[in-house]
């Protein structure tokens, strides 16, 4: 029997008790499902083509009712651009293409007013080659005060026209560019672990770290409740920015420490912020994204001194296989329990193919992938990995559009492709484009109800049958299970918040455990499995046939189940 809800229980008229409510709820982090909104692609308000803070706002009860606790807003500040707001010119004021920062502040007490909590990104390993430090750097010259507030060095060579060291960047390419000084000559080299509109600032200067502590009280002030901090493991260099010596450094990122990510001094900046957020109300925290060698380095950043949370990439990145799911649950429980932190599960972001997509390919292909695949077997099993993340002890992430089963659109031409490092060549993939493509609201009009004109990324044809429209109150729909799912979950004491689960025998390529009265099932392999009935079953994405004490759960279908 299939025991998906059909719909997701009306919405209660949020009250100001209610919202006080939410406010109050001590440690609401351990447990929360927090989703991910990319502005340019969510709602957009003004028929631009763009979306907005504003179109966000609008779709605000959208959120509500779907069922999360918290939005994250990927970054909306002043920037040109050059990757996708990852390069800030100015921390403290919200990009025109997005709004105003009255529009930010109506979009924080909106999202208050209706139970939902606000956290924002932060960028603090470099800013824009626009912003106002680095143009004063520029223009002062060798030997400036300014210019110590990011890396610049001379070049090697004769004439110092090599780079200063053999590090590469992110996205290809060597990881500094030389500047044309104010005198027209050639000059030195400054350090960009990304794109070159990015330099990466000096965490070693003072200034550095005063302005950011003032800009994350500015955004507190404004009552925002958390930030998720972009590269976290970088800021921090080895000392004398040792050369790497390694042509295929590329290879070794989130594999071994580098001379520029996961220093061990990011530790400090990071019990310095946790005292400023410490100072505010209503339990503000701060979410990393440190890509670490092992998960038990990642444990680091979230000690009770530092960070709330970690992303979990090792995670994200684990093939639909029982045995490595079960290795890297296992790995992620026992490196948070020492330091208190809870476990965090994801399965998309804005830089990887949508799990729907690689769940529909071959294992091996890694997270950035130009092929659709398999459909039909990647929805199905997309469908049952998020069950089974839902179930397990900590917090979630839910991705823009994975509610609706969206794959990543795998055929953009060419000359749409807006990603950077689709255009160095050598560095990541550069197929992120893919990931970001407006999501549908309706079946129809020009942009499937994303606004009144048309999208900054073309969007497929047939869109519309997997918009919100197309999926709302249609039983079987992968929003209507995401719906379920997250009603069930607030509903079920065993669910959310933990440290541990219960494994319980289950045939090879099935993880089936237990947390109090709740048992959870998933059957990664291809065919169908005889298990035992664990009670009452609560929801699946699959058709579960039940005959006594013995339950066959379908191929690719995860299953809840209580004894309560």
């Amino acid at each position: 029997m299939s025991q998906q809800h059909a719909a997701a229980p009306a919405p209660t008229p949020t009250t100001d008790a209610a919202v006080a409510t939410v406010t109050r709820r001590r440690d609401w982090w351990r447990d929360a499902v927090i989703y991910q909104v990319y502005p340019r692609s969510f709602a957009d308000s003004n028929g631009d083509g763009m979306g907005d803070l504003e179109g966000i706002r609008s779709r605000l009860p959208y959120l509500r009712d779907l069922g999360v606790d918290a939005v994250w807003l990927s970054p909306f500040y002043a920037s040109p651009q050059a990757d996708a707001g990852y390069d800030v010119a100015d921390y403290r004021a919200v990009d025109p293409m997005f709004g105003t920062l009255l529009d930010a502040d109506a979009l924080i007490r909106d999202a208050h007013a209706l139970g939902l909590r606000i956290i924002v990104d932060i960028v603090p390993n470099h800013s824009s080659d626009q912003h106002e430090w680095f143009k004063r750097a520029l223009a002062e010259g060798p030997g400036s005060p300014s210019r110590d507030r990011y890396h610049f060095r001379p070049g090697k060579g004769a004439d110092g026209e090599l780079p200063p060291n053999d590090w590469e960047s992110i996205f290809g390419g060597p990881a500094w560019t030389r500047v044309t000084e104010p005198d027209g000559t050639p000059g030195e080299w400054y350090l960009h672990l990304f794109a070159p509109e990015q330099p990466d600032f000096n965490w070693e200067h003072p200034a550095v770290g005063d302005e950011f502590r003032s800009i994350l009280r500015f955004w507190l002030d404004m009552g925002v409740d958390g930030f998720r901090i972009d590269v976290a493991h970088g800021m921090v260099k080895a000392e004398g920015l040792p050369d790497l010596g390694d042509h295929e450094q590329l290879k070794l990122l989130g594999n071994d420490v580098m001379p520029f990510f996961d220093q061990d001094g990011v530790h400090d900046i990071y019990r310095q912020w946790r005292l400023i957020l410490d100072e505010y109300a209503g339990e503000r925290i701060f979410v990393a994204e440190a890509w670490t060698p092992t998960v038990e380095r990642t444990a680091n950043y979230v000690r009770p001194d530092e960070l709330h949370q970690a992303f979990n990439f090792q995670y994200l990145g684990t093939h639909w296989d029982a045995e490595e799911l079960r290795e890297v649950i296992d790995r992620t429980l026992d490196s948070m329990r020492p330091v208190g932190a809870p476990a965090t599960w994801v399965l998309s972001n804005h830089d990887v193919t949508r799990h729907a997509t690689r769940f529909a390919n071959p294992p091996g292909l890694g997270t950035q992938i130009r092929q659709a695949g398999d459909r039909e077997l990647g929805l199905r099993r997309a469908r049952a990995a998020t069950l089974l993340m839902l179930a397990l002890p900590g917090s979630a992430y839910v991705y823009q559009g994975e509610e609706l089963g969206l794959p990543d659109v795998v055929d953009l031409p060419d000359e749409v492709r807006q990603d950077p490092a689709y255009f160095r060549g050598a560095g990541q993939d550069g197929f992120r484009d893919g990931c970001r493509v407006p999501i549908p609201w309706t079946r129809d009009g020009s942009s499937y109800g994303f606004g009144g004109g048309g999208s900054w990324l073309p969007q497929p044809e047939g869109w519309g049958e997997l918009s919100v429209e197309a999926q709302t109150g249609t039983a079987g729909s992968t929003l209507e299970l995401y719906r379920a799912a997250l009603a069930v979950r607030r509903e079920q004491a065993d669910l959310g918040a933990g440290e541990s689960v219960e494994w319980l025998r289950a045939p090879e390529g099935v993880l089936a455990f237990r947390r109090g009265e709740f048992v959870c099932v998933a059957n990664t392999t291809g065919e169908a499995v005889t298990t035992p009935s664990y009670g009452r079953v609560l929801i699946t994405n699959g058709e579960v046939a039940e005959t006594g004490d013995e339950a066959k759960v379908p191929a690719d279908t995860t299953v809840w189940w209580t004894r309560a």
